[in-house]
This record gives C-alpha cells, structure tokens and sequence, in this order.
C-alpha cells in the first residue's frame, strides 16, 4: 500500500514538472509574424546574392557590377543572422526560389547588355521596396525580441541599397518602380519591366509601417 502512495507522489512530482516545462516550450514558439519574416528575408536574401553574383558576370555598366558585389556580400551576411536565429526559434526555411523570383532570374538569365542593366535595377528596386516595408512591420508587430533586433539592424542596409540603387537608376535612365499597395508584400512577387513609367519615393519618406496591433503581418514568402 505504501509503495502505491509513493508512486502516485511520484506521477504527482512528474506532473508538476512537465506542466510548467510545457508552457514554457508553448511560450517559446515564435509568432506567424516573427515566423513570416524570417522565412521572407531569407528568401530575399537568397535572391540578391544570386542576382549580385549575375551581375559579376553579365553586367555591362561597371556600377551594376560593383553595386551587385556589394549587395550579394551584404545580404550573405544577413543571412547567415536570419539562418542562426530561425535554428533557435525552430523555424524552417526554403532553399528553393519562389515561381517570381524564378521567373525574374530565367528573364535576367536570357538578356544581356543593357537589357540586362535595366533588368537587374529594376528587380533590386521592387526587391527592396518589399524588403523595406516587411521589415518595418517586423519592427511594428514583431512578438519575439531577437526577430525583432534582426528587424532593427537589417533595415539600415536595406535602406543604403534602395538610396544606391535609386542613384544608379537614375543615371541608367531606369524608372524607379512603384510598390504596390501598403503593408507588407511579399519579397517574391513579379518584378515589373524597365519600361515601367510610375515612380515611388524613398520606402523611409511616405510608406509608414502599420501601428502594432494593425492587424497586417508578412505573407509567407512565394505569395503574390
């Protein structure tokens, strides 16, 4: 009789034991929104370094080689950011291109010269307007703090690339795109052609991120 009470103390002592250790690992699920973003910038991170090692070798404007570089170097150091952070929150992320960026690297893949020029700014400008816009929301509506401070410390880069890519757009002749709506695109959706005549300003001047708790979060990466 004795040893029945002590193993009903012990399952009691289990129980105890594992019910704050669940809660815990609930709490420690990242959100949608923390989700999200680190499976979109991931994506985007993907598709800069490969459009910046195309522009390595088929550029013809020196500044859209050099730019390439510097970007493709930029965003393989982000990355390795987002990568360490989504192994400690548990979240999964896709090596693969989403059906937009691929067909945007097939049409950059079969032009060359300038074609390839006006190709590839206006694909990094769309890119980076996107960027911008979901890494604000991120910093706005992020729940977990370490997602959040990626957010913060990518968005000034984003930023120095948008600004470099509009002044190389500009001496290209190449018409700044407009980005499409408010809140948070998806990085994966279809570049317009160079022969695009609307224009949008900086993403830091008029497109402001949603108030937290807007209700608008990140699609998953690939969404158009």
């Amino acid at each position: 009789m004795l040893g029945f009470k002590r193993l009903g103390l012990l399952a009691a002592l289990v129980l105890v034991g594992i019910a704050p250790a669940a809660a815990a690992q609930a709490a420690a699920q990242p959100s949608q929104q923390d989700t999200q973003y680190l499976q979109a910038i991931h994506q985007v991170n993907l598709f800069e370094i490969s459009k910046g090692e195309m522009a390595g070798q088929k550029a013809q404007d020196q500044g859209v080689k050099n730019l390439g570089q510097q970007i493709g170097t930029d965003h393989t150091q982000l990355d390795e950011t987002v990568q360490q952070v989504a192994n400690q929150l548990g979240v999964e992320l896709s090596n693969e291109p989403t059906a937009d960026q691929q067909d945007a690297m097939d049409q950059m893949n079969n032009a060359s010269g300038e074609e390839f020029d006006q190709l590839w700014v206006t694909s990094n400008l769309t890119g980076h307007v996107q960027a911008i816009q979901a890494t604000q929301t991120e910093i706005s509506q992020g729940s977990d703090s370490s997602v959040i401070e990626l957010a913060q410390t990518a968005l000034p880069t984003l930023q120095t690339h948008y600004d470099e890519l509009v002044e190389l757009a500009n001496q290209l002749g190449v018409p700044v795109p407009q980005s499409s709506g408010t809140g948070t695109p998806s990085p994966g959706m279809t570049t317009p052609g160079p022969g695009a005549t609307t224009e949008s300003p900086a993403p830091g001047s008029t497109t402001e991120s949603p108030a937290p708790g807007g209700g608008t979060e990140t699609p998953a990466p690939g969404m158009s």
